[in-house]
């Protein structure tokens, strides 16, 4: 039997994807919309004091495409917490007209392909500790997918060995770090926890970055021999939700 994967966690996180209905919106007397802009934004600033005092992490996207109109990226320490965080949100009158169409539970991971057990220095152990807790970049744009390993026959990434799977994967970071500086990537482990085994989070201030970088790890071994990936969703940054036409 092949050795088992080890990974190390940290908070918790919650994409939250919304579609708004605008012409229900618009219907509305701006007296309402301008009530419930404030309820909303009472909320937000709850998310961003949590992120300010490091006990979370938040941000907020508009989504491109038909899939959703908004992501808001909620990170906390426990389940409990980020259901409060969630719940927030839904008991305000603004989710009724921005149903969720999509969601995603994970836990920020790091695994045995890219730490060692063995025992590390403060400042490596500082590093690991600011992947698993970590400040959201401020950077315009946004990417996330969901991914799994195939376990087919003769693409079975669970029955290759630990050392393989560590050459593979070591092969994989090498492409991610020629991007170093043009992106940040968040990993989700979510076995047990959602639909998919991981979900990737991409920040970047190029678009075009997301493109290139998932095209290239496409053709490595890891890839494209045991990866599948679930639908894209792409945004761009947003400081505050304005309900505005």
């Amino acid at each position: 039997m092949s050795e088992n994967l080890r990974t190390l966690e940290g908070w918790y996180t919650l994409h939250d994807f919304r579609r708004f209905d605008w012409p229900a919106w618009r219907a509305l007397p701006e007296r309402e919309r301008q009530a419930i802009q404030e309820e909303l934004f009472g909320v937000i600033k709850q998310y961003k004091f949590c992120d300010e005092q490091r006990q979370g992490a938040y941000a907020c996207y508009e989504i491109l495409g038909h899939k959703a109109d908004f992501l808001f990226l909620n990170l906390r320490p426990t389940l409990q917490e980020l259901s409060k965080a969630e719940q927030a949100l839904q008991k305000t009158r603004f989710s009724q007209f921005a149903p969720v169409v999509y969601s995603y539970v994970s836990v920020v991971e790091l695994s045995n392909y890219v730490h060692s057990s063995e025992s590390v220095s403060p400042e490596a152990q500082a590093m690991i500790d600011a992947r698993l807790k970590p400040v959201l970049p401020k950077t315009q744009h946004v990417c996330f997918y969901p991914m799994n390993k195939r376990r087919e026959l003769g693409n079975n990434w669970y029955t290759e060995t630990l050392e393989e799977r560590r050459r593979m994967m070591r092969e994989h970071g090498l492409i991610g770090r020629t991007y170093s500086g043009r992106v940040t990537q968040m990993i989700g482990g979510s076995i047990g926890l959602d639909d998919w085994e991981w979900g990737v989070t991409l920040f970047a201030e190029d678009p075009l970055v997301f493109k290139h970088l998932v095209t290239e790890m496409r053709f490595d071994e890891a890839s494209a021999r045991f990866a599948d990936f679930g639908a894209f969703y792409v945004g761009n940054r947003l400081d505050s939700v304005l309900l505005r036409d």
